[in-house]
């Protein structure tokens, strides 16, 4: 793997998670009544998305932002190698969170920290699911929830290197999916921190 190809795959990973999916279905939802960032929480993500323009909109968003951080994390997997699949995963995740078309405001990081999972450390995906919703069913507040599936995806990712359990379609479980891991979780964490206040159910 060379050193160009693994930058190029980060590269495309970030650009990948700019894409703005909450910004473009709402306009189009709405036929440009609604400006997302404006709306609500001001929170370009599924679940503002969900509450000021629609469930079914909302819905849309979250798999387009799960869409992008996945595609992100199997296109560098295919074409470059487990170490940029992991990279960038994570630079997808970082550009949702901070695109750099919009001032470095963007959403939480939940839906394209899922997608991320889902690409690159597949076996967690399901387990990752259960956490949160057990975390929403627990708690009925959305940074709790987080933080429990947060804290879960890193014990995870070193379980899984430490014990080289296998990773379904994913990488070879290594060094890299701890630090795709720990830094996905703590960009989500901080973004979360940096919002405030927790509104039910945001994202």
């Amino acid at each position: 793997m060379s050193v160009v190809a693994f930058v190029a795959a980060v590269v495309v990973g970030y650009l990948l998670g700019t894409i703005p999916s909450a910004v473009i279905v709402s306009h189009l939802g709405t036929k440009g009544r609604v400006d997302i960032r404006r709306a609500g929480s001001g929170n370009p993500g599924g679940f503002n998305t969900f509450r000021s323009v629609g469930k079914g909109w909302g819905v849309v968003v979250v798999l387009l932002d799960g869409g992008k951080a996945m595609f992100a994390g199997l296109i560098a997997l295919v074409f470059v190698g487990d170490a940029a699949a992991y990279a960038a995963a994570t630079a997808a995740i970082a550009g949702h969170i901070w695109p750099v078309w919009s001032g470095f405001r963007g959403g939480k990081g939940v839906a394209a920290a899922g997608g991320a999972v889902l690409g690159v450390f597949p076996a967690f995906f399901p387990l990752n699911l259960v956490v949160l919703a057990s975390g929403v069913a627990i708690f009925r507040r959305s940074r709790p929830a987080m933080l429990l599936g947060m804290s879960a995806w890193v014990v995870a990712a070193v379980l899984w290197t430490a014990f080289d359990w296998p990773n379904v379609w994913g990488p070879d479980p290594s060094a890299g999916l701890i630090v795709f891991s720990v830094l996905g979780a703590a960009m989500v964490v901080v973004k979360f921190a940096l919002a405030g206040p927790a509104i039910r159910g945001d994202a």
